[in-house]
């Protein structure tokens, strides 16, 4: 699959342009994107987790109030708390945390590499366009020099008939030194070019072994992020199973809560008495039997005078 490759996918006809290069490089920082932002969804997740952890397990730790004496709920309670779901919750969330210390570490090992090479690519870049312009410099002037040389010649043609010798002589200097400058400017040019072609294939050689270097770190990102996605998944999984193995203890122990034993046997603890208080009946003052009955003791109403 040669022609799936980055270093056969990612060129340009254009010698100055770097669009298959920075495709690459904004791949590959997108990529480290996500793994930056899923690094920041396990810190999240690890927060929640570790707070609804710590809510349960203050609520465990408080004594219901009325419920000092053993009853079934009493005991449904007492599995509630040695199945301590929240101990599970916290736990989670330190292992969430050290899954997003580990994405944390992969990705900043991956920025680092990528610096490297880019630092490499960049000064190619610089190299070939500034040798470039050299070239197309080089190329103006052996161009120029060229007219110029056409030029001289034409004037020498245009003085054939001329009687002025003097005249003819300057004519015949100037072409001459045009030609000279045309031979300078010529090999000028091509030493341009070759510098040039040297450049362009050691660039060429950098842009391949980038390419493979970047592949290699995109396929890393790949399994390193689908190992721990998949990770991931398994640990909620877990979680949910070991919750709810735990819940369903709960429940079962709160299947044997019977509301007519509780109240029975809060009645049998603490009951005070089975007879109420008699009602208060009126005394007339001038009674003589008003000091008759005991304190406490009700008498029937007297209405003589």
């Amino acid at each position: 699959m040669t022609g799936s490759l980055f270093k056969a996918n990612f060129w340009c006809s254009d010698i100055l342009s770097t669009v298959g290069y920075d495709s690459i490089i904004q791949h590959l920082n997108n990529g480290r994107k996500n793994c930056k932002e899923f690094e920041d969804f396990l810190k999240e997740r690890a927060s929640i987790e570790e707070k609804y952890g710590k809510d349960l397990l203050n609520l465990s730790r408080k004594k219901p109030c009325g419920q000092s004496e053993i009853n079934t709920l009493k005991r449904a309670l007492e599995v509630f708390k040695q199945h301590n779901v929240a101990q599970c919750h916290i736990q989670l969330a330190q292992t969430l945390r050290e899954e997003a210390r580990k994405m944390e570490e992969f990705r900043e090992k991956q920025k680092l590499q990528q610096k490297k090479t880019e630092l490499i690519m960049d000064a190619a870049h610089k190299q070939k366009s500034l040798q470039f312009k050299k070239t197309m410099d080089a190329k103006k002037n052996y161009e120029q020099k060229c007219r110029d040389k056409d030029e001289a010649e034409q004037a020498v043609h245009r003085s054939a008939n001329l009687v002025n010798p003097k005249q003819q002589e300057k004519l015949f200097v100037k072409l001459a030194t045009s030609k000279t400058a045309v031979e300078d400017s010529d090999k000028a040019y091509m030493l341009h070019v070759n510098t040039l072609d040297k450049i362009r294939e050691e660039w060429q050689s950098e842009h391949i072994k980038a390419c493979q270097v970047f592949e290699a770190q995109e396929c890393e990102r790949i399994n390193f992020f689908r190992n721990a996605l998949w990770l991931h998944m398994n640990q909620l999984s877990q979680q949910c199973v070991t919750s709810d193995n735990m819940y369903e203890e709960v429940r079962k122990s709160l299947e044997m809560c019977s509301i007519e034993k509780d109240i029975e046997y809060f009645v049998n603890q603490r009951k005070t008495g089975q007879t109420p208080p008699a009602p208060i009946m009126y005394e007339n003052f001038y009674s003589p039997q008003k000091n008759a009955a005991p304190p406490g003791k009700a008498t029937g109403p007297n209405v003589a005078r």
